[in-house]
């Protein structure tokens, strides 16, 4: 099989160093492309050019090739079997050209809880969209999605075997979306220390909660990448989840990378069918599930209880769970729609 994973325009590379979610699942579904021995080639010119020897790259914008042009005849007849692309390009006209032209399967994975896809974008059959959690997939029912736990990695990330950590951590961009001051104060509530690890993306949000992030419990990283990311996880005790009452998870790299390191998850949910309630099960997690008319302060004892909950879990087993739930190659296989 042959598997053309593409890029697309934006700020991060392919793969990105610390934070990024579409991008990271890109290079995952590559990694596991390669692990189920399909030859794969990235499309696209952001890929990163200190990838090792054996990735083959195609600087070429699908959406930019002239039809006739000697480029895409010269795309054309390599033949490619699949595509994975990001949740854009199926509504692109200018892609979905490219695409007949190749006459090719497509997936991909709906990382906006948002985007609003062309009618015929996709057919369910060699086009196809997939979606993480119930909610996603009640979303898009229009346009038949498949049900998939998605899988993100980045450059240099493999996992050490799990070992207990001693710290709580909240991993993520810090805004209003995300909501960390919550984790922050459940941490307060049971005495325990919390690292915030990822980049500050609302400022106007960090001083508006000034007070309980300058606490004597917080410690601040900033964005980490590579080990230093894994690291992160895996020296934790418990990862924390949390997310404002308004906000739709999508596509929710942190449940795998955290099960992965062997670092059992407490998540803050405000409603059934998330991604939190799809990613977790008894054995990796604890998610409190508080109605979203409480306040903060009720949401973050409910969050502490889901903290206690979780760390009573074996690591080991734990990082069994996400080995095998968040495998790249299990991932690619379900994408691929082959036997796994």
């Amino acid at each position: 099989m042959l598997v053309g994973v593409c890029d697309f325009p934006g700020s991060y590379a392919f793969p990105p160093a610390g934070y990024g979610g579409i991008e990271r699942w890109l290079w995952a579904v590559a990694e596991g492309a390669r692990a189920a021995g399909a030859d794969v080639h990235l499309l696209g010119p952001l890929w990163r050019d200190n990838l090792a020897p054996e990735w083959t790259r195609k600087p070429v914008r699908l959406e930019d090739l002239e039809p006739g042009s000697l480029a895409a005849q010269e795309l054309q007849a390599t033949g490619y079997d699949l595509l994975v692309v990001g949740h854009e390009h199926p509504t692109l006209p200018t892609w979905r050209r490219t695409r007949d032209l190749l006459d090719c399967d497509v997936a991909t994975f709906q990382h906006h809880p948002g985007f609003q896809h062309a009618a015929d974008a996709f057919d369910g059959t060699r086009t196809r969209l997939y979606c993480y959690s119930p909610e996603m997939v009640e979303r898009y029912a229009v346009h038949r999605p498949t049900s998939e736990l998605a899988v993100h990695r980045g450059l240099g990330e493999d996992e050490p075997p799990s070992q207990p950590g001693r710290d709580l951590v909240w991993l993520g961009r810090i805004d209003e979306d995300k909501a960390p001051h919550i984790a922050v104060r459940a941490a307060q509530t049971l005495g325990r220390r919390i690292r915030i690890v990822g980049p500050v993306f609302s400022d106007a949000y960090v001083v508006r909660h000034a007070r309980i992030f300058a606490a004597d419990h917080v410690e601040w990283v900033g964005e980490l990448g590579g080990r230093d990311k894994s690291a992160a996880f895996g020296e934790a005790s418990v990862f924390v989840y949390t997310y404002a009452r308004d906000y739709v998870e999508a596509g929710a790299a942190v449940f795998g990378e955290s099960l992965r390191a062997g670092t059992p998850v407490a998540g803050l949910s405000w409603r059934e069918g998330t991604c939190a309630q799809a990613a977790l099960c008894d054995r990796s997690g604890a998610v409190a599930v508080v109605d979203p008319a409480v306040d903060d302060e009720t949401a973050a004892r409910a969050l502490s209880d889901a903290i206690l909950e979780a760390e009573e879990l074996d690591h080991a087993e734990v990082q069994a769970v996400g080995l095998r739930r968040f495998d790249p190659r299990r991932h690619f296989e379900a994408l691929a729609e082959l036997p796994c």
